[in-house]
């Protein structure tokens, strides 16, 4: 059974930012891929501004216990995943976040220390892009942190279990399969969960 997202909503709208490069178009499918497995209904889609690497994408993806017939972006979702901490200056990835939804940050720094930027939310932060680079993950310069991510928000969130989303990694990532699952589970186990927003 899905659990209820703030305000009730059964329906879970995840919404990823990322940069050209990144793989967070490939993290929204493989989350989709988890929860399909799961047994939910998903949809996973990308939305491209300039196509170019290191430019900023957004990809999202939905998740419901009935059948999903909406096909458009994400405008108010419950959950928002960061892949790229520069994106919080340049980008206004709250934006539509619902009232006490969950922000996870791939970033060094603790949730206590983005309060400030980020009111009525709760905060989530997880250092992936060390993980990635752990385990060969791209490159010391362009660490690939999707799969460490996921793993990050399995535990975040409580609504997908860890095991099925390294499951999903290891049928979907186009690369070092499982490298990625073990990114994903060493997130799981070090994502540092903040307090409830206001």
């Amino acid at each position: 059974m899905i659990m209820p997202l703030p305000h009730g909503d059964r329906m879970i709208e995840i919404r990823f930012h990322g940069r050209g490069g990144q793989g967070s178009v490939i993290a929204s499918k493989i989350l989709a891929k988890a929860f399909f497995l799961e047994g939910k209904y998903v949809s996973s889609f990308p939305y491209f501004g300039v196509e170019r690497r290191g430019a900023p994408v957004t990809a999202f993806t939905r998740v419901d216990d009935k059948p999903i017939r909406a096909r458009y972006q994400i405008y108010e979702p419950g959950y928002v995943i960061v892949l790229d901490p520069s994106l919080l200056k340049a980008v206004d990835v709250l934006k539509g976040l619902k009232k006490n939804g969950w922000v996870l940050v791939n970033t060094m720094k603790s949730p206590e220390e983005l309060k400030k930027q980020m009111d009525h939310h709760r905060i989530a932060t997880v250092d992936a892009t060390s993980i990635a680079i752990k385990h060969h993950l791209g490159s010391q310069a362009v660490p690939i942190v999707n799969t460490a991510i996921l793993g990050a928000f399995a535990r975040m969130s409580g609504l997908v279990k860890i095991e099925t989303v390294m499951e999903a990694i290891r049928q979907s990532a186009p690369a070092k399969r499982e490298e990625n699952a073990l990114a994903a589970k060493e997130a799981y186990e070090n994502v540092i969960l903040g307090g409830e927003g206001e």
